[in-house]
């Protein structure tokens, strides 16, 4: 008499659906890449690149994963999901998996960039390169900061300049 396993896949489906759209709906990006072709030192050094950036990469069933984007109203990502998928998810910083997937990309010929998610728009893989060039929220803020200490730093030196100019008349 065989044993019927049929509810806790079932569970174990919805559960995994459930799991993709919340990491969909709570991440600042999501990054769809084919990795057919890398092997595993590959995958693990590209699974730890991300996890230092405070990012993940996890392989979902295409089909699960095109329920998932049914849930959250992304189903334009559907057609992308055919063939090995791997979704790369930034929960923090929006550039961060575009930026390191993009930079592995380089390195091993073997992944490839679908399309991804970027702050709720759906973006191709011309995209996704562009937002990989750009600095990240803390280079970003650096030149915030150097652009708005411009100001304050020039009108120092004009002072001094007034100052040391008042001291060498005087004397």
């Amino acid at each position: 008499m065989a044993v019927v396993r049929e509810k806790p896949v079932r569970e174990e489906k919805k559960r995994i659906v459930a799991e993709i759209a919340e990491k969909l709906r709570t991440s600042k990006s999501a990054i769809l890449a084919d990795y057919r072709g890398l092997n595993v030192a590959q995958m693990t050094e590209l699974r730890k690149k991300l996890r230092e950036a405070g990012c993940e990469i996890k392989v979902y069933k295409n089909t699960l994963a095109r329920r998932a984007t049914a849930e959250v109203g992304l189903t334009e990502l559907d057609p992308y999901l055919v063939g090995p998928t791997a979704i790369a998810f930034g929960p923090e910083d929006p550039v961060a998996p575009a930026k390191i997937l993009a930079e592995f990309a380089k390195q091993n010929e073997a992944l490839e960039l679908k399309a991804g998610v970027v702050e709720g728009r759906v973006v191709g893989p011309e995209e996704i390169q562009a937002i990989a060039k750009l600095p990240s929220r803390e280079g970003l803020l650096a030149m915030l900061l150097s652009v708005l200490q411009a100001p304050i730093r020039n009108f120092a030196l004009a002072v001094k300049a007034v100052a040391d100019k008042k001291e060498q008349e005087g004397a």
